[in-house]
């Protein structure tokens, strides 16, 4: 890296304190008005029941009224709700409930309220998918996570490259690539073998899955402000599905992904169990 690029990550570090000040300053604002939350369950059982219980205690309000919305499930819940309310732009605290949870925060219902209120923020953007299929047809989708492409068939996938429309690979033979964001890179791109991403490293990765030509390819680390084209070759023979988080297109020509930056998601985190925190917990483990 340069020291240029270094600079650039420092300024994306200081962009997520200077969005914690201005959480803080808004909390000061707020003085004395109360928090109006609506609670969002997924179907698990335990959720449910959480959810009965903190209705029953602090009420349930709906989205326009709401000040902050809490997510009550595992990391599949979290991301249909950061998906549905997204227009609301409203601060989400996620409670676990579910099996995977990196996306949330630890179920404790004591000192609930004062929780939210010291939770530190974690502001996200998406990435944004706009594939074409085999009619020509245009398909535009966000993802928290990731946008994967994945092969139909038993026949490999093979796809080319571009980056910023400079075309970078020819041809990779694999079963699919990902583009992943920081908050996803610990999930399906780490399966992959891709690198986990520092929040507000001001990166994006860009990971194969299962290559077998070029065969020693990993992947690369780009710039949170490229645009990556990939375009499926023999997409009749070779068929290839794209899919934005949980939301899927079969039969792609080719994809473009970029990062939505005009759009912010806000997550809240107790202090000391940040996603920055975990992310680098992740790559320590055994």
């Amino acid at each position: 890296l340069l020291a240029s690029d270094f600079a650039f990550i420092k300024q994306k570090h200081y962009d997520i304190a200077f969005f914690n000040r201005q959480f803080d300053e808004h909390w000061r604002r707020q003085g004395q008005v109360s928090m109006n939350i609506h609670f969002s369950a997924s179907e698990h059982d335990e959720a449910k029941s959480r959810l009965k219980q903190l209705t029953d205690r602090y009420g349930q309000t709906d989205l326009p009224n709401a000040t902050h919305i809490v997510a009550l499930g595992g990391d599949g819940h979290m991301l249909h709700v950061l998906q549905d309310t997204m227009s609301f732009n409203l601060p989400v605290f996620g409670l676990n409930c579910g099996r995977l949870g990196f996306l949330m925060n630890l179920y404790n219902d004591d000192d609930f309220l004062e929780r939210i209120q010291a939770a530190e923020l974690a502001p996200l953007h998406p990435l944004r998918m706009t594939a074409i299929d085999r009619d020509n047809a245009v398909h535009t989708n966000l993802a928290v996570n990731e946008v994967s492409l994945l092969r139909q068939t038993h026949n490999a996938a093979h796809i080319a490259i571009s980056v910023d429309r400079k075309l970078q690979m020819d041809c990779v033979v694999c079963d699919g690539v990902l583009v992943a964001t920081p908050a996803g890179s610990t999930a399906y791109n780490l399966s992959a073998h891709g690198p986990v991403v520092p929040l507000g490293g001001g990166l994006l990765a860009l990971t194969p899955i299962s290559p077998f030509r070029p065969r020693r390819w990993r992947g690369a680390l780009l710039s949170d402000a490229s645009k990556v084209t990939l375009d499926i070759l023999e997409a009749e023979f070779r068929p290839v599905s794209a899919s934005a988080d949980s939301a899927e297109v079969r039969h792609v020509t080719s994809v473009q992904i970029e990062q939505a930056s005009e759009i912010i998601l806000h997550l809240l985190y107790d202090p000391g169990f940040s996603l920055s925190d975990r992310a680098i917990q992740e790559q320590f483990l055994s």
